[in-house]
């Protein structure tokens, strides 16, 4: 299996059920993959998998042809792959830049961090971060004060701070307004060719206007992978998940 991240023949099971079930698919450089499905089809599983909060009971997973896998989850994070979970983890108390500054710093400790905040080097950095995610005029606000759209944004760029190789995003337009997903639309293919993408989502209109490729999961499998067109015109793809209206009116 070649490629910059490689899931190769992925298993995993709890209490019996396969909830991902041989799983194989390659992402290069750069991509921005979406990984769509059905509730249930392991699309979440497989991104627990590859930042190491679950442990894979059969086959491998590599970046850059080191196996993942057999690092604990604290050195898949060292390794480059960052992860966005559903829920927003940002610290609510802080300002903006406070929480970007954290985020940036090399330092272990939250709370050292934050003693020697305002003494970075690298403010212009961080102000450059609010900016891609357009949050430069809310930089000295608390992060608790920001609206649920500006909140994911905030921790998108918390992830970018520690520069990832791999940026692994579940469902990030969950929650979000029409112009907020529009939004983070443009903010991922900002973001796409400097970092490595994988986005799990179940809004179709905006998988249409960020996907290069996807890949589409049923049951734990991959069902099937190609661009936006041909996965409209798959016809099991239609019958499992799509239904007659394709990507548009799924």
């Amino acid at each position: 299996m070649t490629g910059y991240l490689a899931l190769d023949e992925v298993s995993v099971s709890f209490d019996g059920f396969r909830a991902v079930d041989g799983l194989s698919f390659s992402v290069e450089e750069g991509e921005l993959r979406c990984l769509i499905g059905p509730n249930g089809a392991g699309k979440s599983t497989a991104l627990d998998m590859i930042c190491g909060k679950v442990r894979p009971t059969a086959g491998t997973i590599f970046l850059q042809g080191r196996a993942l896998n057999r690092l604990e989850e604290h050195e898949i994070a060292r390794a480059g792959i960052g992860r966005k979970f559903q829920v927003p983890s940002v610290f609510r108390e802080l300002t903006v830049r406070q929480n970007l500054d954290v985020a940036h710093s090399r330092q272990v400790g939250v709370w050292a961090n934050i003693a020697r905040f305002g003494h970075h080097a690298d403010r212009d950095g961080l102000e450059k971060l609010a900016e891609l995610v357009g949050l430069e005029d809310r930089l000295e606000v608390p992060a608790g004060h920001l609206s649920h759209g500006q909140t994911q944004w905030l921790e998108i760029a918390m992830l970018v701070a520690q520069d990832p190789r791999v940026i692994l995003m579940d469902e990030p337009t969950a929650g979000m307004t029409v112009q907020e997903t529009r939004k983070t639309a443009d903010l991922f293919n900002r973001l796409k060719g400097k970092h490595t993408l994988i986005v799990v989502e179940h809004d179709m209109g905006f998988i249409k206007e960020i996907g290069d490729v996807i890949s589409v999961m049923h049951q734990g499998r991959l069902l099937a992978e190609g661009s936006v067109g041909e996965i409209e015109q798959h016809a099991e793809v239609r019958a499992a998940y799509l239904g007659s209206g394709g990507i548009s009116g799924a």
